[in-house]
């Protein structure tokens, strides 16, 4: 399963929910739903999407060649 990448279009803060409902087939709008309504229960959500935005490569930069 390869690792989702977060879009130059399409994004509202770091485009992490954009590039997790491209890689799950579903909307932007339905995930950010989704995290929204998971931070009012408890839990390290919000961790969460701050390590996705460190680990998810953006879409320029997974595809441009390795030097």
């Amino acid at each position: 399963m390869a690792m989702p990448t977060r879009p130059r279009d399409g994004r509202m803060i770091a485009g992490v929910c954009a590039g997790l409902a491209r890689r799950f087939g579903t909307t932007p709008t339905t995930v950010r739903v989704v995290f929204v309504v998971s931070c009012l229960l408890p839990g390290p959500q919000f961790l969460l999407y701050l390590a996705l935005w460190v680990m998810m490569p953006s879409e320029e930069k997974a595809h441009s060649p390795a030097w």
